[in-house]
């Protein structure tokens, strides 16, 4: 059985799959997010439809 990986050891395998990570922003250089557009939300479906997605690997 092999050994739990170290926190160093975790941290080597981000840096290899993501690179170097940009800068943290400032809490100066933060602002506000307002929401201007309406949230596109989906449809219901219609009565059976989740039945038919999971019998046809939709």
């Amino acid at each position: 059985m092999s050994e739990p990986f170290t926190d160093e050891q975790h941290a080597l395998l981000r840096h290899m799959r993501f690179g170097e990570l940009p800068p943290p922003v400032r809490p100066e250089d933060r602002t506000t997010s307002t929401e201007t557009e309406p949230p596109r939300y989906q449809p219901d479906p219609t009565p059976g439809q989740y039945e038919r997605d999971l019998r046809s690997g939709g």
